[in-house]
């Protein structure tokens, strides 16, 4: 091997694959490398046929080859790996799929994002503290948990299919620097999931047990509202998750929310604390605080459990909008006062969950 071929295997070592997140050439990924005068063919296999990440790929081999002395084009050859190949390439993965989530004595720490009732906010909490705990520098996974109310792959942007390599191994999607996974990737929007309570469980626990989220520092779960079937299975298989509650300044929202908190006490989850969400409305000429409900939901809700009030969240037009564009406050407006109290939030979680994660017999 030339000293040219020996420096373009070298490069190409450095490309990693976007959802596996380690080098194409580790991964089998790259087939062969011709050199003929000054252009260079690279054969790349893919997982699947219709990879939707083809294009990516393409663009991060050329970048990779770009300015080499003695390359003047490159010229990357698709094909798809056999059945025979992705099978082997499964069974080296499955060591490191997703035992960083399930395994006892792990370093993830869970985050449970709940609530007593719909409507509080809850995913748009779970979103943006999942954006504002990568911001801090974390590998962050996103398990949105509320099967017939998903709305995550719409706040966060995601409107493709999950790579499935195998019937035991799902691949999350990517997403401002998140692994995410949802029934809303899996259906179309507008498709109701009419299931009743034990298919609920089996799909929660391919979500827990079947998707590669990696070593993850955190994995964000969007619970849904109440104690219902799907929070207990979490309950049972997240025992080690810890719990962050949303509500309203509303006596409504937050009295229901105590249930959700004593729910966890009884499992054996740990509060880590209450969000209150849309608790202010801020004048933009002045810069008085408004109420718009009337009470101090998160306060109580906070005292009747015996844990702080993490953040109060305010209405603020960027939040709904990013939610609906796909692009979370957090990470779409930085510099913002949501994203800034979702920040303070993130940082108060980090706190808590280390702290208490560490005081654990």
């Amino acid at each position: 091997m030339s000293q040219l071929e020996e420096e373009i295997w070298r490069r190409l070592g450095q490309v990693m694959d976007p959802e596996l997140h380690r080098p194409l050439t580790e991964l089998g990924m790259v087939e062969a490398v011709r050199l003929h005068r000054q252009e260079v063919t690279v054969t790349v296999k893919l997982t699947i046929a219709g990879c939707p990440l083809k294009a990516r790929i393409e663009s991060d081999v050329k970048a990779a080859l770009a300015g080499l002395e003695g390359v003047s084009a490159v010229v990357v050859d698709v094909t798809v790996m056999t059945a025979d190949e992705r099978q082997k390439l499964t069974q080296e993965l499955r060591p490191l799929r997703h035992s960083s989530v399930t395994r006892d004595g792990s370093r993830v720490r869970v985050l449970i994002v709940g609530s007593g009732k719909g409507g509080v906010g809850k995913s748009t909490v779970a979103v943006n503290l999942a954006v504002a705990l990568s911001q801090l520098g974390r590998t962050v996974g996103l398990l949105d948990a509320d099967i017939y109310g998903f709305s995550v792959p719409r706040m966060i942007g995601v409107d493709r299919r999950p790579v499935v390599l195998s019937d035991d191994m799902i691949l999350p999607v990517e997403a401002h620097g998140i692994q995410v996974i949802s029934m809303g990737m899996l259906v179309d929007e507008g498709t109701p999931v009419m299931w009743r309570g034990p298919m609920l469980t089996k799909l929660l626990e391919q979500f827990m047990g079947d998707v590669m989220w990696g070593e993850l520092d955190y994995l964000v779960v969007d619970s849904p509202p109440g104690t219902g079937d799907v929070a207990i299975t979490l309950a049972q298989r997240l025992h080690q998750g810890q719990v962050v509650l949303v509500t309203t300044p509303q006596a409504a929202a937050a009295k229901v929310a105590v249930r959700v908190g004593e729910m966890a006490k009884k499992v054996g989850q740990r509060l880590l604390g209450v969000v209150e969400n849309m608790s202010y409305l801020r004048c933009e000429s002045c810069g008085a605080e408004s109420r718009l409900f009337a009470g101090d939901g998160g306060k109580e809700l906070a005292e009747a459990l015996g844990v702080p009030l993490l953040g109060r969240i305010p209405v603020q037009a960027e939040i709904s909008a990013g939610g609906d564009s796909g692009q979370p406050v957090a990470w779409a407006r930085p510099d913002s006062e949501a994203a800034q109290v979702f920040a303070q939030v993130a940082r108060a979680v980090e706190a808590a969950a280390w702290e208490v994660a560490a005081a654990a017999p």
